[in-house]
């Protein structure tokens, strides 16, 4: 008789993991429990009258605090009764048919640090009559907290055994009912999942990945201004000048590197100006392209522009002498300048300069940045990664601009080149002392040392005679033509500066006036 008794009583209790059923038509009981792996399982009976359905869709992708939407999972779902349960596009969805029916389900990302957060009911086609849960975990709860739309619970609470319940009477339609409880410390390990919203502001939200990008940029950043740094110090070191003879073997002269005069104002101090068009000019008088009159006041075509010259001085030739013949004063009203893109071009090619090939991949890299940040904006978030590539390019583009332009060869060219201001005119035969005054006299001009240079050798005992002046001159008044010629460029320059001041119109453009940056 007593077995008997004990085993009704088992069986009406039904197994462990099954709520007690119903006793209201539509209504619900409902078990979670915490596992120690921070999962949740639930288990819902549900009582649907005859003649009705109820159906319930749970968003299992919620909006979260700075951006974030937090995400459920579920998963192992199975339903005992009528109807059907799917979990499909971060929803779960529950239609049931009349009858009771009981839903099993494992949820993830219900624990967020040490509280656990889940909806016990929620968007219910129809109402519910009476809910009535119970919460267990492995140890006893701290606190407990249940809102049913926008009000507390009816009832929510720790019972003397450790349990934790909830009831809620008439909750109507699309109500939903949230239970959260907190637990002791590291009772369960915390498996919270923070995505970044799908809007705008979610898009830039910092996530795991960007940060690593951050902290690859950053290093990136660090590398780069030390690799300029040691760029810029290394450029700024001089050095003594290197000791040159400016004689080839077979007794040409040969200058440093093969260095042009014009060269001399890029490679030394970084710009071009009318000291290196003047040094130019007075090159192509001493190597026969032109002839000086006798008067010193006008230069002629001695012979034709041809392939020894380069780019850049046969855009000075052209500039210069357009027609067979021109005077110094018709100069210094033509405001010739030198060409500054064929010079650049020109220490590019011989390798003493770099290329504008950072910057030009700085800018490609800036806005492929920017059009990325936005199509990610607009799309699957992570948007600061494209932000972190735009300023990718943005600092390739001032590394360029902070990087010096003169290479390490050209640092070396330049090196020789300021050792021809310490050749001495004494250091040369008497034959050698025609040529290597007058081709060394235009480096002199470029480099300031044209008084010096002068004086070596006017101050022989058989100064050197000056071939390319019709006039039978001396090395001293070869230098005034040479100062006098400077001259006419440099007022050429001022006149031009003070017609900038005033302003400008088109025609009165120097001839010959390129505006470039410097290479970089």
């Amino acid at each position: 008789m007593l077995a008997g008794a004990l085993l009704a009583l088992a069986l009406a209790a039904g197994p462990a993991d099954q709520p007690p059923l119903p006793t209201v038509p539509q209504s619900a009981e409902i078990q979670l429990k915490v596992e120690r792996d921070g999962s949740l399982s639930v288990v819902e009976a549900i009582s649907v009258p005859d003649g009705l359905t109820m159906d319930r869709r749970v968003a299992l992708r919620v909006p979260a605090a700075h951006h974030r939407d937090r995400v459920y999972g579920v998963r192992d779902v199975v339903l005992e009764g009528r109807g059907t349960a799917s979990v499909d596009d971060d929803v779960f969805a529950v239609h049931l048919t009349a009858g009771t029916s009981v839903v099993r389900y494992t949820v993830d990302g219900a624990v967020a640090g040490d509280r656990v957060t889940w909806e016990l009911a929620g968007g219910w086609s129809a109402g519910l009559k009476f809910l009535r849960a119970s919460f267990a975990a492995p140890k006893i709860p701290t606190a407990v907290d249940c809102t049913a739309g926008d009000f507390p619970c009816a009832a929510a609470q720790i019972d003397h055994a450790g349990l934790t319940r909830f009831s809620q009477q008439n909750l109507a339609a699309g109500q939903r009912m949230t239970a959260t409880v907190e637990l002791p410390a590291g009772t369960v390990p915390a498996d919270e999942v923070l995505v970044p919203a799908t809007t705008i502001a979610g898009a830039f939200v910092l996530t795991a990945p960007v940060g690593w990008a951050w902290v690859a940029f950053g290093a990136l950043l660090l590398i780069a201004a030390a690799l300029v740094g040691a760029a810029r110090r290394r450029d700024s070191r001089a050095g003594e000048p290197d000791e040159v003879s400016l004689l080839a073997a077979n007794g040409g002269f040969a200058s440093p590197a093969g260095v042009l005069p014009g060269h001399t104002g890029v490679l030394l101090r970084g710009r071009a100006g009318p000291l290196d068009l003047a040094a130019t000019v007075l090159d192509l008088t001493v190597r026969n392209y032109l002839w000086v009159s006798e008067d010193g006041t006008r230069l002629t075509r001695r012979n034709p522009a041809d392939e020894h010259l380069s780019p850049f001085e046969r855009a000075v030739f052209e500039a210069v002498l357009p027609d067979d013949t021109v005077t110094l004063a018709e100069l210094r009203q033509r405001r010739v300048e030198i060409p500054r893109a064929e010079l650049e071009a020109d220490l590019v090619r011989r390798g003493w300069f770099g290329t504008r090939r950072l910057r030009r991949a700085g800018i490609r890299i800036a806005c492929y940045g920017v059009f990325l940040t936005a199509l990610l904006a607009l799309t699957v978030g992570y948007a600061q990664l494209g932000l972190i590539l735009a300023l990718a390019g943005v600092a390739a583009v001032a590394a360029s601009a902070a990087l010096p332009a003169r290479r390490r060869a050209g640092a070396e060219v330049a090196r020789r080149l300021r050792g021809v201001a310490a050749v001495r005119a004494k250091d040369f035969d008497k034959p050698q002392r025609e040529l290597v005054f007058s081709r060394g006299l235009p480096y002199a001009l470029a480099l300031g040392e044209l008084a010096s240079w002068v004086a070596g050798f006017d101050g022989l005992k058989h100064p050197p005679r000056v071939y390319w002046h019709a006039g039978d001159i001396t090395p001293d008044q070869a230098g005034s033509f040479a100062a006098g010629l400077a001259g006419t460029f440099a007022a050429a320059r001022r006149g031009r500066l003070l017609d900038g001041a005033a302003g400008d119109t088109p025609s009165q453009q120097p001839v010959g006036t390129q505006s470039t940056a410097s290479p970089s």
